[in-house]
């Protein structure tokens, strides 16, 4: 059954805790990284018809951008069962892997020495989209964190994620040949 009637009188439950208004800044953070994650599902989905374009036409220089965005789909899930109280949580391991991914994105691109707009391709509009969001989860996940404490590396994994999605928008846009335009102010 997809429903309970629990929650009709506002509260739901975490791992092992009593019930808790479904306003309270766990929950909250919550459906932040939920959004996150459905966003980027999007954002893979995406990243999946490129590469496979980009693989059937052999290119050199290519950066599939799907498993990268997977692992991070998966990242987030420990996220969330942490912060719901299961015992999981992001490890150093996640965060030294997330900052070797950046690291080599930031070898395959030429980095913009300005603010870009966003929208020189689908993708990597939508990979600006997901930066934008996760970087709102991530003030509502520290909100969260001071009323539930979680493990620093979460907060790191989650700072860098922000940084990872904009250097993967910057490979899409650069590997489709499109001119990323800087604001004219």
């Amino acid at each position: 059954m997809l429903y309970t009637r629990r929650g009709d009188d506002g509260t739901s439950g975490l791992f092992g805790e009593c019930r808790m208004s479904k306003d309270s800044l766990a929950f909250d953070a919550l459906g932040a990284l939920d959004e996150l994650n459905s966003l980027l599902g999007i954002c893979f989905v995406k990243a999946h018809e490129r590469d496979i374009l980009d693989i059937n036409k052999n290119k050199a220089d290519f950066m599939a951008v799907a498993p990268i965005l997977r692992s991070s789909q998966e990242n987030l899930f420990i996220v969330q069962a942490q912060l719901a109280g299961a015992d999981k949580s992001v490890t150093e391991n996640h965060v030294v892997e997330v900052e070797r991914m950046i690291s080599d994105i930031e070898h395959h691109i030429k980095n913009p020495n300005a603010f870009v707009i966003s929208g020189a391709t689908e993708l990597s509009a939508f990979l600006d989209f997901a930066r934008t969001v996760a970087r709102r989860t991530e003030r509502t996940v520290i909100s969260a964190c001071k009323e539930r404490g979680l493990a620093p590396h979460t907060m790191q994994y989650l700072n860098r994620l922000s940084s990872l999605l904009y250097a993967l928008a910057r490979v899409v846009a650069q590997d489709s040949c499109e001119q990323e335009p800087s604001p004219k102010y």
